[in-house]
């Protein structure tokens, strides 16, 4: 989730020469403000942290059958006056599959696995901003994970978007308002 760069403005260009930019970024970035921003790689326990979750979506998936799972680096186009897609650590999606292109519509459940440069009162008001895009956009279920923190997870309801649920080690966690019967124990985002 850390920011890199942002691509300095020189004139506004459509959303679609955008999006077309945005399939030729290497790595993982998004469209925020009219621009591009790109964003770090991350390091060892945060992409491990995201790994975990993912398995376990997929493990929901196959079981469940109401959507699909995905992983980091893959893009949801959303039309927000501000924000024209996002890149979660993990997520699950309910629309339709768009092939080899961009997913149209947000995820209803989005993880973002804090990086190491994802602290600081900046940072702070960066997640809290993305948090209402992802409600905005259609999410449901945000979860901010910080690995460094007692409170581990913090699941945010597009019903109450700014009172989280708290999560610990030791607990486990739920999504329960978009993805009810799933849950994921605290202790794996370590393992």
């Amino acid at each position: 989730m850390t920011l890199l760069i942002e691509m300095p403005r020189t004139k506004r260009v459509s959303i679609e020469s955008l999006v077309e930019k945005l399939y030729r970024t290497e790595g993982k970035a998004e469209i925020v403000n009219g621009e591009i921003v790109e964003f770090m790689s991350t390091g060892d326990k945060p992409g491990t942290a995201a790994a975990n979750l993912l398995v376990s979506l997929k493990l929901f998936q196959r079981r469940a059958k109401l959507g699909i799972a995905y992983g980091d680096n893959v893009g949801f186009l959303v039309d927000l006056p501000n924000r024209k897609s996002f890149s979660p650590d993990a997520s699950f999606y309910t629309n339709e599959r768009t092939g080899m292109k961009f997913l149209h519509g947000s995820p209803i459940f989005a993880v973002e696995v804090r990086s190491e440069n994802d602290y600081g009162k900046m940072a702070e008001e960066a997640i809290k901003q993305k948090r209402y895009d992802y409600f905005a956009a259609g999410t449901i279920v945000v979860w901010d994970v910080d690995l460094l923190s007692e409170e581990v997870v913090k699941a945010y309801d597009s019903e109450n978007p700014d009172t989280p649920r708290i999560f610990k080690r030791g607990e486990v966690a739920t999504a329960e308002s978009a993805l009810p019967i799933w849950t994921f124990e605290v202790d794996e985002l370590f393992e």
